[in-house]
């Protein structure tokens, strides 16, 4: 088989690639990054006490609702909650990524985050509590992806990709709330 002869596509200079690629401690965050790391960690790290608040909600919700006639929205409060703990772990591994420290500390969380937490104790205040705390979330996230702009495209990948299951929960306690 003869050996290939094509050199890298115009515009790509391949020798300043990989001397670039030479410092290891980065890990993910290359010279190319255009994001402002720190602001990003930051935004990062208010979208995880958000998660890390909404958990909580839904789980209180959901061991705290009674009656047959609720099995459906128990249900829906515990699917909510594992989603959420996805969303926090995606956020957690994205910080890391970006060579931050994801802040779990529990207390700052209800001031870092941007949803409140509620102790609703009847069926529909839980779900007006949760529906208005997915509309939170979604906004808040609307409002990261249009600050990072093109700047950091995984950042923004991953921030669309929560925002999307955030409005399938906004969705969902809205059918409950009727």
């Amino acid at each position: 088989m003869a050996e290939s002869t094509l050199s890298p596509p115009a515009g790509i200079d391949t020798a300043a690639i990989r001397a670039a690629a030479q410092n290891l401690a980065d890990g993910p965050v290359t010279v190319g990054y255009k994001g402002d790391r720190e602001a990003v960690i930051k935004l990062l790290n208010g979208a995880l006490a958000t998660e890390l608040v909404c958990i909580l909600r839904y789980k209180r919700h959901y061991y705290t609702v009674t009656g047959a006639q609720n099995a459906g929205v128990k249900a829906e409060f515990l699917e909510h909650a594992l989603e959420e703990q996805e969303h926090a772990d995606w956020l957690a591994e994205r910080i890391i990524q970006l060579n931050g420290e994801p802040d779990f500390n529990p207390a700052t969380l209800l001031e870092r985050s941007h949803a409140e937490y509620d102790e609703s104790g009847e069926v529909q205040s839980m779900i007006r509590a949760n529906l208005i705390a997915e509309r939170v979330a979604i906004e808040s996230y609307r409002q990261m992806i249009e600050q990072i702009g093109d700047t950091d495209p995984t950042t923004r990948q991953l921030l669309i990709k929560i925002m999307a299951v955030e409005e399938e929960h906004a969705d969902d306690m809205r059918d409950l709330l009727a």
